[in-house]
């Protein structure tokens, strides 16, 4: 069976574009453009592993990021944060909020398949 990806950004062309990858790569691909719409999408299905813009309207990714690992039901599901501002202190930021891995956009379309596989690996291992 293959693993459930959740593509979270407000931007529609960089929705579309992960979650092409995503389903390119054989994985089945959930898609919300906020916050409030990532964790309705959480609720009916949950993800193995989260895409998540940082910058999001409402409540950031940072701030979901936090909110999922604080919760006992989504703090297992790995969370690769993605963003177009990729400033010096932003992938530590983004790892002390729980994420689990950093790409910025553009996003690496060699690397992501990878990084996907990796992640989700590491996730079922016991």
């Amino acid at each position: 069976m293959p693993g459930r990806i959740l593509v979270v950004d407000d931007n529609l062309a960089n929705l579309k574009l992960a979650g092409d990858l995503c389903e390119c790569e054989g994985y089945l691909v959930d898609r919300a453009q906020s916050a409030e719409r990532a964790l309705e999408a959480i609720a009916r299905r949950h993800p193995d592993l989260i895409l998540m813009d940082l910058a999001l309207p409402g409540m950031d990714g940072l701030s979901l990021t936090r909110a999922l690992r604080d919760r006992t039901d989504t703090r297992h599901i790995p969370v690769v944060a993605l963003t177009a501002f990729a400033m010096k202190h932003d992938e530590e930021r983004a790892r002390e909020a729980g994420c689990d891995a950093y790409l910025a956009k553009p996003i690496d379309t060699r690397a992501l398949p990878e990084l996907l596989a990796r992640l989700l690996a590491q996730a079922k291992a016991p």
